[in-house]
């Protein structure tokens, strides 16, 4: 099957969070199945065109229509020493749009992936390559089914289309003159691209799109209900024929604790204590913590924003510090969240340390470290992080909402099944009765390990996501 999938982001190449991992995984996944043909088409951003590490032929250019303007797109291709059972890599180049320091948060961020979703079916028009299905990611290609549908479905009459929502938080909104002077569609798609009075992407594609998928099994659900969806909960629910949930997976060859070069010791499920024992003390030296084996380490590793939880940390906090617990956090962002950690830091220095900072070599030796992960998020599409940390051994205590109630099933101690502990109803004294049956287990040696096992023995790989977006695929394709 040949399948085209655009995104706006993909590691190694950009990635600004969890798309980006997606991204590099899931093509990947998908060019292993026999028969497969997969490209991945990217803007040509300036931090991939100047790394000389990243390596990229010339095609072809072209131009590009966008209402009354018309822009250059070059095409350019990924250039690889082993390209079997690889995807195809295609980058965008436009030096206008892409030629910035930054991906995202500028003021024509409409106007530039609005460009990108068109250059991309112009790309395909001028490869002479007719997709079965192509697969688009969030708001900065949610234009492309509408494009599609609207102006070359003559030229691509065979292609699907799959809408992938990672997050419907961010929907591409714009003002209603936006529709006129740069969409350029047909005046009959003014009514798709319109919602509450403006232009609104995400809204269009879910309309235009032949299916639509989320993150998890869960979010599928949620995002159906106004409490997730963000004002699209109607338009989800009269589209709901359309919707599917596919839990993600994760680049299981980046995330392991048998080749992690980050980790002062590798190790397996089968030697793990020793392995997380050696790291546990390192990072006790590394950070300035009192290094005591029998104390549990916890820590987050996030991005210091509200919707991640943490609130409700925030709220606990002190009561953890009465515990015998060290507590670190990793990550940047809100000024207030900061704060309060680093304030937290200041007052308990043999308990808790606060790393204000982006550092994914400290992240994997944190995941190496850590007995307890925590992730209380208000709200997660999937969430990668606590599948990361069961691969190095860690467990997580989280909200049982998305794709965390779909990956962390809640310990049952008298049937020896779960793989972490779960609490249901988004508040502070939950998160504590999650925290403390965590550290409850913790004690008891034979339960801990037996959870321990269970958490690095399970297979969350791309493998399974995979097949299941190949039944979609193929159900689309009838």
């Amino acid at each position: 099957m040949r399948i085209a999938m655009v995104a706006s982001e993909a590691a190694p190449f950009a990635k600004s969070g969890g798309l980006g991992d997606v991204m590099l995984g899931l093509p990947s996944e998908l060019a292993r199945i026999p028969g497969n043909e997969v490209c991945l088409f990217l803007p040509y951003y300036k931090r991939i065109k100047e790394n000389a590490a990243i390596e990229a032929e010339f095609c072809m250019d072209f131009r590009v229509k966008l209402s009354w303007r018309e822009q250059y797109a070059g095409l350019f291709r990924l250039k690889r020493k082993v390209t079997k059972n690889q995807p195809t890599v295609y980058f965008i180049d436009n030096e206008y749009y892409f030629g910035r320091d930054g991906l995202y948060g500028y003021l024509d961020d409409g106007e530039r992936y609005a460009y990108f979703a068109k250059a991309v079916l112009d790309a395909m028009v001028a490869l002479n390559y007719s997709p079965d299905v192509i697969q688009t990611n969030d708001w900065q290609t949610a234009m492309l089914p509408v494009y599609l549908n609207a102006m070359y479905r003559a030229k691509l009459p065979e292609a699907k289309t799959v809408f992938t929502i990672h997050n419907i938080e961010y929907q591409g909104w714009a003002n209603p003159d936006f529709f006129d002077n740069v969409l350029g569609l047909p005046e009959s798609y003014r009514g798709t691209m319109d919602m509450s009075g403006g232009v609104n992407m995400m809204k269009a594609a879910i309309e235009c799109a032949d299916a639509v998928s989320t993150v998890s099994e869960t979010y599928a659900q949620e995002i159906r209900y106004p409490y997730y969806a963000h004002g699209l909960d109607g338009i989800l629910s009269s589209h709901w024929y359309k919707l599917t949930g596919i839990t993600n997976g994760v680049d299981v060859s980046v995330f392991d604790p048998e080749t992690d070069k980050a980790l002062v010791s590798n190790y397996s499920v089968e030697n793990y204590k020793a392995g997380k024992a050696a790291n546990k003390a390192a990072i006790q030296r590394e950070l300035g913590l009192p290094v005591k084996p029998e104390t549990p380490l916890l820590t987050m590793i996030t991005r210091l924003a509200g919707h991640k939880g943490l609130d409700l940390l925030c709220y606990v906090a002190r009561r953890l510090m009465e515990e015998d617990v060290q507590l670190v956090i990793l990550g940047t962002g809100e000024q207030r969240f900061e704060n309060f950690f680093r304030g937290l830091a200041a007052e308990f220095p043999e308990k808790a340390s606060a790393q204000l900072k982006f550092d994914l070599g400290l992240a994997s030796r944190l995941y190496a470290a850590a007995d307890i992960y925590l992730m209380p998020s208000k709200s997660e599409p999937c969430g990668l992080s606590q599948m990361n940390a069961m691969r190095y051994g860690t467990v997580p205590v989280v909200n049982a909402t998305g794709g965390l109630k779909d990956t962390v099933p809640p310990v049952d101690p008298e049937k020896g099944t779960g793989l972490g502990f779960t609490f249901q109803s988004y508040n502070g004294d939950d998160f504590w009765g999650a925290i403390t049956r965590s550290l409850e287990m913790y004690h008891q040696p034979e339960a801990w390990d037996a959870l321990i096992r269970r958490d690095m023995e399970t297979d969350f790989s791309w493998k399974k996501p995979a097949e299941k977006y190949m039944d979609l695929f193929r159900r689309l394709k009838g």
